[in-house]
């Protein structure tokens, strides 16, 4: 998962971009990256690391510009240590074009292949998101004779990137000497927002992959980027939009409201804490029927994501909710965490139990998913050590049985508990007297009824295995199996950054937005 952010406006960017990648700090830990234009020249600082170890004062001086784009990274398999892939990405053809990208695409494969092959290009990492800079370039590039590009050049280009990429995406992306461009997969799998701010210079535009980025920037959210949609704004601060897929369906990724997105975010209409309310509510239902032989004495959550959900459940259920957990927020996400000994480390460090809250206590833990279940299994033991009787887990989502193939590092089939292990299998394997799953149709349930019945699909497939693009077959997760086993042998060290000016200043090339 990743998190982007993409501005024009009508004052220097730099601090609004890095405040924007600190709100989306939690799509990503592992590195941040900031691109500004002025004029025909990027300005570029990436490296490896929390946002704020990787921009010093100096850097952030260097980033001069009205407009630019940035992004979080989370590690992925066989690149957690590479500042190769950090992104941004660069391209010097045509007129320069740097990108950001959220999501994952499933035939980048091909699509390297393609790009080699026919249209002579040369991709020199293994990120997807630099194949699909080069497939907007290349398509941009066809469209255009002389140093002219217009809107309509734009969204044709995007029609035919639709045509050849497949998979999850939401991207923004900077033309020198141009404007911003932000465009969003046909299915919608990943959320992208739009603001709007009035000055007296004129209107400033935001896009975002969270809505809370433009409520803390002091944007008024606009509307959410549709599935399909583009959306091109002149560094003059012209707006244009065009549909440019011929059949869009918005099928969001229902994990977003499950774990990764900020409570206080909406998503294509949806409060994400209010789906986590409703999670609660449904959940109440299914542990009402095993109550009777658990005798719960208090409900206590997982910290953070599940904390909804739980206080829901518990005033549902009329039981005792309580904070059981201090959290130190200064470790990372654990099941985005490289390595099984990270992992287990990281636990212990993030979470410290209060031991009066659980000693001499029947407890119903409620965590927002179970995945890999090691993070589980850790917790329960220290819930044990500080003197709980039982101790019951609850999911408010349903077992994760299959990898996650649209911009969510999950684990090899093989790494994932719920595969090929019954309910009573999990709880023995972690430690705990009952796990309790919700139902997968209790967890669309809730998040429809978020959005007032508006959005009645759901991707859904790390919990049923059926890929909405309908191009994931057994081999191509073999494939990516494979690819997960045997990481890559590019590394950087820690801290290592890349900070370029980008000279684009060749000419001026003449603006016709039509």
């Amino acid at each position: 998962m990743c998190g982007i952010v993409g501005v024009v406006a009508k004052t220097p960017v730099n601090q609004l971009l890095y405040d924007g990648l600190l709100v989306l700090q939690h799509r990503g830990q592992d590195a941040a990256g900031i691109v500004t234009a002025e004029g025909h020249v990027f300005h570029m600082h990436k490296g490896q690391g929390l946002v704020r170890d990787v921009f010093r004062t100096r850097n952030m001086r260097s980033l001069l510009g009205n407009a630019g784009i940035g992004h979080v990274r989370y590690p992925t398999a066989g690149s957690a240590s590479s500042l190769a892939e950090s992104q941004p990405f660069y391209v010097n053809s045509p007129f320069g074009i740097v990108l950001a990208h959220n999501g994952n695409l499933t035939n980048d494969r091909e699509l390297k292949d393609d790009m080699y092959r026919t249209d002579l290009r040369h991709i020199n990492t293994n990120s997807d998101s630099e194949a699909l800079l080069n497939v907007l370039a290349h398509e941009i590039s066809r469209r255009t004779q002389g140093p002219v590009l217009t809107a309509k050049i734009v969204f044709d280009a995007i029609e035919a990137v639709h045509s050849r990429v497949r998979g999850a995406y939401a991207v923004v992306a900077l033309i020198a000497g141009f404007g911003l461009v932000a465009f969003r997969d046909p299915h919608g799998i990943r959320p992208l927002s739009l603001g709007r701010h009035e000055t007296p210079e004129g209107t400033e535009y935001l896009v975002a992959s969270e809505s809370v980025v433009l409520d803390t920037m002091g944007f008024k959210f606009w509307r959410d980027v549709a599935p399909g949609e583009a959306i091109y704004v002149s560094f003059d601060g012209e707006f244009h939009n065009r549909q440019c897929h011929p059949d869009p369906k918005l099928v969001p990724c229902i994990f977003e409201h499950v774990y990764f997105a900020r409570p206080d975010s909406v998503i294509d209409g949806i409060s994400v804490h209010e789906a986590r309310l409703k999670m609660g509510e449904q959940l109440a239902d299914k542990v009402r029927e095993m109550v009777p032989e658990m005798d719960i004495d208090v409900v206590i959550p997982i910290p953070d994501t599940s904390r909804d959900a739980a206080l829901e459940l518990a005033n549902a259920l009329n039981l005792p909710y309580r904070e059981g957990f201090m959290k130190n927020r200064y470790i990372g996400r654990t099941f985005i965490m490289p390595g099984q000994a990270s992992r287990k480390k990281s636990v212990r460090q993030k979470l410290n139990p209060i031991a009066g809250e659980f000693r001499g206590k029947n407890v119903l833990l409620i965590d927002d998913s179970i995945v890999r279940g090691t993070t589980s299994k850790e917790i329960i033991q220290m819930v044990r050590d500080v003197g709980a009787k039982r101790v019951y887990l609850a999911s408010a989502a349903p077992p994760v049985m299959y990898p996650h193939v649209y911009g969510i590092d999950m684990p090899t089939r093989a790494e994932l508990i719920a595969t090929g292990r019954t309910h009573a299998e999990i709880a023995t394997e972690i430690g705990a007297d009952a796990v309790i799953y919700q139902d997968l149709s209790a967890l669309i349930q809730a998040c429809s009824d978020a959005s007032g019945g508006v959005i009645t699909e759901f991707e859904t497939s790390c919990f049923d295995g059926s890929y909405i693009t309908g191009d994931i077959t057994d081999a191509y997760l073999d494939a990516l199996e494979a690819k997960r086993l045997s990481p890559l042998s590019t590394k950087s060290k820690e801290g290592d950054a890349d900070s370029r000016v980008l000279d684009l200043n060749i000419g001026v090339a003449e603006q016709n937005l039509i």
